[in-house]
């Protein structure tokens, strides 16, 4: 599956010319998970990211392609959560390594479109203690509110990370996962968001051909994206040729 692989690309290059605070994946690092939503209330937040009129964007690639995704990791771009002064812009990217051969039975359509909603759900199942996350699928923003007893108990960008990459992990499928986290003040907000949509715009399409789209590209409303995301294309027409 390369379908967002140029997305993956583009998604490293976000945090913008400053320096990048990067931490191999340790288990035993991983924030405390709840196991259920915990509401944290505003009288009790050390800061909010991505709230109010703040930028914020969160969206998952996923990948076969070796290499691109390589590691197990933690990538912070700006102020870790202890030294935040206050609200933040913030993003937080999910970019995952998949076993190509665990896609390669059966339908590849179907195997595409059942592992990209598998794993973009895994977000909606990681509680971390004292971090309240409030995804929006609709919009592609999430807000995050942090609890004070949480920073003073050392929450950080890194063992929340590392809490999501154990989740990740619980899906044989997955090789590597790579979470980028983004406040920093220069980070590219604004392409983050435009991501995001491609994303949603992929996953989209991915459901329209599940569903049966036109054939006559001409007529299609997702012309644009198929011309612009390599691989959908031949997805498509491979799914309508299965058909016949």
């Amino acid at each position: 599956m390369e379908l967002y692989d140029s997305l993956i690309r583009q998604a490293m290059t976000l945090g913008g010319a400053g320096a990048v605070k990067r931490y191999a994946y340790d288990p035993a690092r991983a924030w405390p998970d709840t196991g259920e939503f915990e509401l944290v209330m505003q009288r009790e937040a050390a800061c909010e990211l991505g709230g109010g009129g703040r930028n914020a964007a969160n969206f998952t690639c996923v990948t076969t392609t070796p290499g691109l995704v390589d590691a197990d990791e933690v990538l912070v771009y700006g102020p870790d959560i202890k030294d935040l002064k206050g609200d933040a812009d913030y993003a937080r990217i999910t970019l995952l390594e998949v076993d190509g051969a665990a896609l390669e039975q059966g339908d590849d359509t179907e195997q595409c479109f059942r592992a990209v909603q598998e794993l973009d759900f895994v977000k909606y199942r990681v509680f971390p203690r004292g971090y309240m996350i409030r995804t929006s699928s609709e919009s592609s923003r999430e807000q995050v509110r942090v609890s004070r007893s949480a920073v003073k108990d050392g929450v950080s960008f890194e063992r929340v990370g590392a809490n999501f990459i154990r989740h990740y992990h619980l899906d044989p499928k997955v090789k590597h996962v790579r979470m980028i986290f983004l406040t920093a003040p220069g980070a590219d907000y604004a392409q983050a968001a435009r991501c995001a949509k491609a994303v949603k715009d992929i996953t989209m399409s991915l459901t329209k051909i599940m569903e049966g789209m036109p054939t006559d590209c001409g007529s299609c409303q997702l012309k644009p994206i198929c011309d612009e995301v390599e691989g959908l294309k031949e997805l498509h027409f491979g799914k309508k040729g299965k058909r016949q």
